[in-house]
């Protein structure tokens, strides 16, 4: 269940249109997401976190589309995060991820996560040669 209340109406506020109108340009469609109407509860928060995302995940950048949707998967999963597995796993496919890709990308978190695990659990020291610093 919801944490928090979307707004009835969330296009009366004209910041949280703004966002919205971005949101349709940018994706090219008419759809916004329960995520995206659930934070307009907090235009200065939907203004900053749409921001972010915009610049990072719908524009140009040095890592191509379907790769950042990829690493945003992970990380999503890492965090038990199912409502962004669901969307950035669809995001991923409309970007040309294969069933191939998708199972590989699955057995690498599976595996980071149990190495992960049995790092932190072990305790092992950094190895000098991985250590900037050093």
């Amino acid at each position: 269940m919801a944490t928090v209340s979307a707004p009835a109406n969330p296009e009366s506020d004209p910041r949280v249109k703004a966002v919205f109108d971005d949101i349709r340009a940018t994706r090219g469609t008419d759809f916004i997401n329960n995520f995206w109407l659930y934070l307009a509860f907090d235009p200065t928060l939907l203004e900053q976190v749409w921001t972010d995302v915009r610049d990072l995940m719908a524009r140009p950048t040095l890592l191509d589309a379907k790769t950042k949707e990829m690493i945003y998967i992970a990380v999503s999963i890492a965090n038990a995060c199912d409502y962004c597995i669901h969307s950035h796993t669809a995001s991923a496919k409309a970007q040309g991820m294969t069933d191939g890709e998708h199972a590989e990308l699955l057995r690498i978190v599976s595996t980071a996560a149990r190495t992960n695990h049995l790092v932190n659990g072990m305790k092992v020291p950094v190895d000098t040669a991985f250590d900037t610093d050093a």
